[in-house]
């Protein structure tokens, strides 16, 4: 063998070398898998929303047991039905003067987004802070006039009151009723007269007589003007104030009077005839409803009585005989089917004089700017605000 031919066959099995050499790597080698796709980030869950604060300004104290206690029943309605969606407060005592547009300013400035003022003297203020806050809704009770974010709200407290005189004219004795007024607005006017007009339904002889407080919430000078009617002859009191200093006068003179407002009954068993009282809630509640549920529009005017639920009369005590008390039940539940109006004609003024005509039912328009007494109340009715 030649010295070339020993070179070729030593490159041979160089080359077979590195071949098999190359093959083993390859078949020790393994495809490597795909990475696995990155999983997808699971979706935060939506942020909940802030509660609707909602705020309260009341002309007198929660605990007078009567117009102020009956509107924070009202709100505790509200914290009840919706929860932790809203956050309610209330800022009692607030005066009908220039003092309540700090209040209401100061509601606003705490981020309350639902406003309500309960007392007709907090018309004009709230009016007022209205017209600058235009991002906040504000119901304003017993009130006429509206803004774009800022509508009205009322009870038919006539209906309890004509209701009331039923009772009172089957319960007096001495034909003389009196009732403690506070301040001379058609409200009031209005309810004085509804409860003259359901006595005379049942007794035509009844008189009513009228001292007015001027105030909504003062026990001193309810106490001394229910003293001073009880005094001129009136064995049966009714009131248009937020205490119960009327009723508990009437019991400690041994004489009979209502509740007003709310339910007044445990205050003085032995004299408290029935209560003529104000349910807030149904309203309270469709309004914060539709502030939740973006429904809510401004402008507006309610005025809900016993059809709505708003206004009843209650725990009559068992004095009353069951004849009365039947006739008050035909009475509400033709108020709640439109059956029965109040407000229909013939009626006559404190002159005698026609002010509404046989069979003509008087319009909201009418009840809402009474300004006169009805045949049967006595003295003049003062100027009013």
């Amino acid at each position: 063998m030649t010295q070339t031919s020993k070179r070729r066959l030593l490159q041979l099995a160089s080359w077979s070398t590195l071949a098999a050499a190359a093959a083993l790597v390859g078949c020790g080698k393994k495809e490597e898998a795909p990475a696995p796709a990155a999983a997808a980030p699971a979706s935060a869950p939506a942020p909940k929303p802030d509660p609707l604060k909602i705020a309260f300004a009341y002309v007198g104290p929660v605990g007078d047991g009567g117009w102020t206690f009956a509107h924070d029943n009202g709100r505790k309605a509200i914290e009840k039905e919706f929860g932790d969606k809203v956050v309610t407060s209330f800022v009692e005592n607030v005066p009908e003067a220039a003092d309540a547009e700090r209040v209401f300013r100061d509601l606003v400035g705490q981020g309350n987004k639902l406003i309500f003022g309960t007392t007709f003297g907090y018309m004009e203020p709230m009016l007022k802070v209205a017209t600058d806050s235009a991002d906040v809704k504000f119901e304003h009770a017993t009130g006429y006039k509206q803004a774009p974010n800022m509508r009205t709200y009322d009870s038919r407290t006539y209906e309890g009151a004509y209701m009331a005189g039923v009772i009172a004219g089957k319960m007096t004795k001495s034909n003389t009723l009196g009732v403690v007024g506070s301040i001379p607005i058609p409200e009031v006017i209005r309810n004085i007269n509804s409860f003259t007009m359901g006595a005379q339904s049942v007794n035509p002889k009844v008189k009513t007589k009228v001292v007015w407080v001027n105030e909504w919430f003062a026990p001193p000078k309810e106490t001394e003007a229910a003293q001073s009617l009880i005094n001129a002859g009136a064995d049966v009191l009714f009131q248009n104030t937020d205490s119960s200093a009327v009723l508990k006068t009437a019991a400690s003179n041994k004489k009979l009077a209502f509740g007003w407002d709310s339910d007044m009954s445990a205050y003085a068993p032995e004299a408290h005839l029935a209560s003529a009282i104000i349910n807030w809630a149904p309203y309270y509640l469709k309004a914060t409803r539709e502030a939740l549920e973006g429904k809510w529009q401004g402008g507006g005017a309610v005025w809900w009585g016993v059809k709505e639920g708003a206004i009843d009369l209650v725990s009559i005590n068992d004095m009353v005989p069951a004849e009365t008390k039947e006739q008050v039940a035909k009475i509400k539940a033709g108020l709640a089917d439109g059956s029965f109006v109040i407000w229909k004609g013939p009626i006559l003024g404190q002159n005698g004089k026609e002010v509404l005509a046989k069979d003509v039912v008087a319009d909201d328009k009418f009840l809402g700017g009474l300004n006169f007494y009805v045949k049967g109340v006595e003295g003049k009715v003062p100027a009013g605000k």
